[in-house]
């Protein structure tokens, strides 16, 4: 007799598995996976080799959480169409899972370098940095939007976008170049929504790769004109030339307490 056609015991088949022999005696129980043989003297379970990959396949789709009710039916009718049309729904919502936790993943990172920056930062400097292209979402607003009405926009926009919580998402305010050259250093036109793995379509907002202008703000709104006059002071003095948006966002919302304590990031394209 071949050795695969030999009999293990309950302990043996599941430690060969790598479960606990209670499962195996679970499975019995509701009919789900009966053993090959039973000891006619002891009335232990036993096994054969050739039952593994029935097995294998019960516990990958529990490792892929298919219900027992669901494997029960499926082992009613085993069949390759059957566990294809199985395997292509787990598939389907593991996919969307990786994509999600891949999107929870960069959206740490962002929060993370949020707070390199923060430990390393000087306030007071104003720097070009390099920046690759992003697609944001953005909705349009003006100074006679409420603020009650800006969070519905934003709510409208995460929902249509899918985003089960706000902090899927970075957020963050726009000003025209133009607006602030003027001095009209309240006339925001758009609030905008970073969202990890956004790919391009139609109505999104680009915003270009190349060299940027980045500098900080730290406090309250109504010392932010000042915060922008250093910096249009700044570009004249450097021969650099503002264009499109003012980029802000704010980076430290998650440790601190007062409004005073609040740093905004501010990036501009520049070119010299």
């Amino acid at each position: 007799m071949s050795e695969k056609n030999k009999l293990l015991t309950i302990g043996q088949f599941a430690a060969l598995h790598g479960i606990n022999k209670k499962t195996l005696m679970w499975y019995d129980e509701i009919g789900l996976f009966k053993p090959a043989a039973i000891n006619p003297e002891n009335g232990y379970r036993c096994y054969n080799y050739h039952q593994s990959p029935i097995l294998e396949t019960i516990l990958l789709l529990r490792e892929l959480d298919v219900s027992i009710t669901e494997i029960q039916a499926f082992m009613r009718d085993r069949s390759a169409e059957n566990l294809k049309c199985l395997l292509d729904e787990k598939i389907t919502a593991l996919d969307l899972q990786l994509i999600h936790l891949q999107a929870v993943r960069k959206t740490l990172s962002n929060h993370r370098q949020n707070m390199v920056t923060l430990l390393n930062m000087d306030l007071s400097k104003i720097s070009i940095v390099e920046k690759e292209e992003r697609c944001l979402v953005t909705v349009d607003i003006d100074k006679d939007i409420t603020f009650e009405e800006e969070v519905e926009l934003i709510t409208a926009e995460t929902s249509r976008h899918r985003l089960g919580r706000l902090h899927d998402a970075s957020y963050g305010s726009m000003i025209s170049v133009a607006s602030l050259q003027s001095g009209s250093f309240d006339d925001y036109s758009k609030l905008f929504i970073e969202i990890p793995f956004l790919t391009y379509k139609s109505g999104l907002h680009i915003q270009p790769e190349g060299k940027y202008l980045l500098a900080f703000h730290k406090g309250g709104w109504d010392k932010l004109p000042m915060r922008y006059q250093e910096i249009l002071e700044y570009a004249r003095r450097n021969g650099l030339t503002l264009s499109g948006y003012s980029y802000e966002k704010g980076i430290n919302e998650t440790v601190i307490d007062r409004v005073e304590d609040y740093i905004m990031q501010i990036e501009i394209a520049v070119s010299e």
